[in-house]
């Protein structure tokens, strides 16, 4: 797990200089190496810090070059199964690869000279982003792994080309001159996350997962390919979905799963496990202490004052027999992290779980340099609450006609003129406390949107988004976020569940959930590895029936059958909990006087991005606790915060 970065320009500056400043913002990214190459007459610099976790020696030092001295690379993450096309490639050479050590980025370089880099990345697993320069073609190739693990941001400055793992990285190149998106803001403020390909910035894009990016000195205009989607394995999986029984299906999972865990063991330095209790992060647990030697670490927080799963994780290290570490959390100890939450996430991210990610991988970095996680299961094996009962709220609404539920609609909103919805919000007092708490104006706002939905992934972002209202609260939108649904991107999969669990695989999982991991541990210089995204397990679960991941209320079907084979059953069956991070005491209390500068009414005007009226009005009546817009003013405190770090 390392930083990469650099640019292609025709500029006349101090090419080393600038590729080291640039380098340099990455040192928490990889604090144990750095390096830079640069091509000047070729208009090519790349950038390398190095987190050490494979071949600790010089020998991994990147930039690297291929034995030929066609390929320059700079590499982020792990190919797993290096060592196996290690030796494919010295038994089809005799031997004879001119290998120096035992890093994977040796034989990333090597599988790129002899199969070409598409045919290659088929035979990679793993996971990784990376920039390959052609030297004999001048072709720059940029690379993102095919779940989306690692990060790729690029784009135009001018002439000049930036490209790598972060934003702070691109903003020191002397040629940067970024400028706010508004509809990536827009999406922010719906979903806490800002999906690919946008960045908080116009002119940056995000590369999306199971993508190359390949653009040849002289153009302007890159060409973007897709070298692995899970489209069609979905697709296929849904035709014709496979038809062992459920005994074999759960012999297989638990072979793959094996398999992927004992690929990503793996490493030169300690390595452990982040442990919650629940049933993704259990398995991957039982599995490591089944397929490792040594005696495996597991790491688990609890807060004092939130809901606690600390307790579960300590039963099943005990069960499990792991050397664990756990530690409680203070209100105090969360809060002194949320100064730091903008350079962290480096754009502008609001899932108020960062606060516990990001804690849990300090404390993991404390005593192990890698961490296996169980991000990844949720998406695959149905563990979202919401996907049933999505489904279930649109089939009762479609059993009225689309008609009727526009026309029920639009008297919705059009009886919700600004002196109706006052005297609503005023009966507050006497409204059961979760309709008021909610608050009438927005819940009816809500309503009458889900009645118009035409299909339930239209409804689906509405269940989420934590702003539905119109106008936005972005001011000068002209567009809003062009739809990005499932049901587009994958038309042929039948029910409603499983297009809501594809849809979060290719933009909450990637936009969200592995943004969120990665920043944290990269905080720490702590590499974490999710064995569930192993492509290989992806495309085995695209192929099964949905009775087998998701029945009824019973989630993750298949992946309990497995899980019953290493622990008993009272570890796995209990309810499904998620941190609770207390955003709405802290901000009426702690939080108040840091909330109330970064919500200046007169500040936000100036600044020109939100509309302040209404910001402040949210304010005022989360204070007061007459309506609840936690989410919403979390989002836009993030973005403020992240405004004032960027303006200093």
């Amino acid at each position: 797990m390392c930083g990469i970065v650099g640019f292609m320009s025709r500029r006349r500056l101090d090419w080393d200089t600038c590729i080291d400043a640039m380098t340099t913002r990455l040192v928490h990214r990889g604090p144990d190496d750095a390096g830079i190459w640069t091509d000047p007459q070729a208009g090519i610099a790349l950038g390398h810090r190095r987190l050490s976790i494979l071949d600790l020696s010089p020998n991994g030092h990147q930039p690297m070059h291929s034995t030929t001295g066609r390929y320059v690379v700079t590499y982020n993450g792990e190919v797993y199964n290096f060592a196996d096309l290690r030796h494919e490639l010295e038994s089809s050479t005799g031997g004879d690869c001119g290998f120096r050590g035992h890093s994977d980025t040796e034989v990333i370089l090597a599988a790129i000279e002899r199969w070409g880099l598409f045919d290659a990345l088929q035979r990679f697993v793993g996971m990784f982003a990376f920039a390959l320069w052609d030297r004999k073609e001048h072709q720059l190739h940029l690379v993102r792994d095919r779940l989306g693990e690692k990060p790729m941001y690029y784009g135009w400055m001018g002439e000049t080309f930036l490209f790598g793992s972060e934003l702070k990285a691109l903003r020191a190149h002397p040629a940067w001159h970024g400028a706010i998106d508004r509809v990536a803001l827009d999406a922010l403020l719906r979903f806490d996350f800002i999906p690919a390909p946008l960045s908080i910035y116009t002119n940056i894009k995000k590369l999306l997962p199971g993508s190359v990016l390949t653009l040849s000195d002289g153009q302007r205009e890159p060409c973007i390919d897709t070298y692995w989607t899970p489209k069609r394995i979905f697709e296929q999986g849904n035709a014709s979905p496979r038809h062992e029984s459920e005994d074999e299906a759960a012999c297989r999972l638990d072979e793959l799963l094996g398999d992927a865990v004992q690929g990503q063991l793996a490493s030169d330095v300690p390595l452990g496990a982040f442990l919650s209790g629940g049933i993704d992060s259990t398995m991957i647990t039982a599995l490591m202490c089944a397929r490792s030697d040594q005696s495996v670490r597991t790491f688990t927080i609890g807060f004092t004052d939130a809901f606690n799963e600390a307790v579960h994780a300590r039963a099943v290290a005990h069960y499990l027999g792991t050397e664990h570490t756990e530690l409680y959390i203070t209100p105090e100890d969360a809060l002194r992290v949320i100064p730091k939450l903008p350079s962290i996430y480096d754009e502008p991210f609001a899932d108020p779980s960062q606060i516990p990610t990001f804690l849990v991988c300090a404390l993991a970095s404390q005593h192990v340099k890698v961490a296996l996680s169980g991000d990844g299961g949720d998406e695959l094996f149905g563990g979202y609450s919401y996907y049933a009962s999505c489904s279930r709220t649109f089939d009762r609404l479609s059993a009225v006609p689309l008609p009727v539920r526009r026309t029920a609609a639009a008297a919705l909103s059009a009886f919700g003129s600004p002196n109706i919805w006052s005297a609503f919000d005023a009966m507050a007092p006497v409204m059961p406390k979760r309709m008021a708490r909610l608050g009438v104006r927005h819940g009816m706002g809500t309503l009458a949107r889900r009645l118009a939905a035409p299909h339930a992934l239209d409804m689906y972002p509405l269940a989420y988004s934590r702003w539905n209202e119109e106008p936005s609260l972005v001011t000068g939108l002209r567009a809003g976020l062009p739809a990005r649904t499932a049901r587009e991107l994958c038309a042929e999969l039948t029910t409603t569940e499983e297009q809501l669990m594809y849809s979060d695989l290719i933009g909450y999982l990637p936009d969200d959930i592995l943004v969120k991991v990665d920043r944290a541990s990269m905080a720490v210089s702590l590499e974490t590895r999710a064995p569930f995204l192993d492509h290989r397990i992806v495309e085995f679960v695209g192929t099964l029936p949905l009775e087998l991941r998701l029945r009824g209320e019973r989630t993750k079907w298949l992946l309990r059958r497995v899980l019953r084979r290493y622990v008993p059953d009272y570890l796995v069956e209990r309810p499904k909990h998620g941190f609770g991070v207390p955003i709405a005491l802290w901000l009426r209390q702690p939080l108040r006087a840091w909330g109330e500068s970064l919500l200046d009414e007169r500040a936000i005007e100036q600044d020109g991005y939100l509309r302040a009226p209404v910001v402040r009005r949210m304010w005022r009546e989360h204070l007061e606790g007459s309506s609840y817009w936690t989410g919403i003013l979390w989002s836009i405190l993030m973005f403020q915060a992240w405004r004032e770090q960027e303006a200093n």
